[in-house]
């Protein structure tokens, strides 16, 4: 039996004891999910190896799914904060907070000062970089900015992490938003 067959066994394995929470009571596991973890797992570049990634995206996919129900964009959009995250030196579930607080996961999301996207970046930044034609509804993108403005301020904080999501969010001084992302990292996206 080859390593793949054994992962590929272990993610049968864990979607089912997921969908014991994620699913309704005699509904078979979603094959369509099986397959698009499989074919995430096989292209773990974010991951320190193939196991990482396969129990990182199952357990994050169960939590994210409520919120995005299509399974190939949640896989996607897991795949690519993980990525973001790591790039920057950040902790993926960190990032899932955030996001979870500024938009709710909706890529969509411009809030009433005119912050766009998942990270609710601000237009400006666009044209401070020189990038006046990029698209903050780019996932990619708006993670990429996201992810690196919240590294520049925890490094700028030297590592008070309070203090750098006070920062992120314009509200240096008072600390309800960065309450709002501990309760979200330690409620929803926090590894047990």
């Amino acid at each position: 039996m080859n390593i793949l067959n054994i992962l590929t066994g272990l993610i049968c394995v864990l979607l089912s004891i997921t969908q014991v929470n994620a699913t309704p009571k005699n509904t078979a596991p979603d094959n369509a999910l099986r397959q698009l973890l499989i074919k995430a797992i096989n292209d773990s570049s974010s991951f320190n190896d193939r196991f990482d990634a396969e129990v990182w995206l199952v357990d994050m996919s169960a939590r994210l799914a409520p919120r995005v129900t299509d399974a190939a964009k949640r896989i996607s959009m897991l795949k690519q904060i993980h990525q973001e995250a790591t790039r920057a030196g950040l902790y993926p579930e960190l990032v899932l907070a955030v996001i979870d607080v500024e938009s709710n996961f909706n890529r969509y999301a411009i809030s009433r000062s005119g912050a766009m996207g998942l990270m609710q970046v601000m237009p400006f930044w666009l044209d401070e970089i020189g990038k006046p034609g990029d698209n903050l509804f780019d996932l990619k993108t708006n993670l990429r900015l996201g992810c690196t403005i919240l590294r520049y301020y925890l490094d700028k904080e030297k590592g008070d992490l309070s203090r750098a999501l006070a920062r992120y969010n314009g509200s240096l001084g008072n600390y309800r938003y960065s309450k709002k992302v501990y309760h979200a990292l330690d409620s929803r996206w926090r590894k047990h």
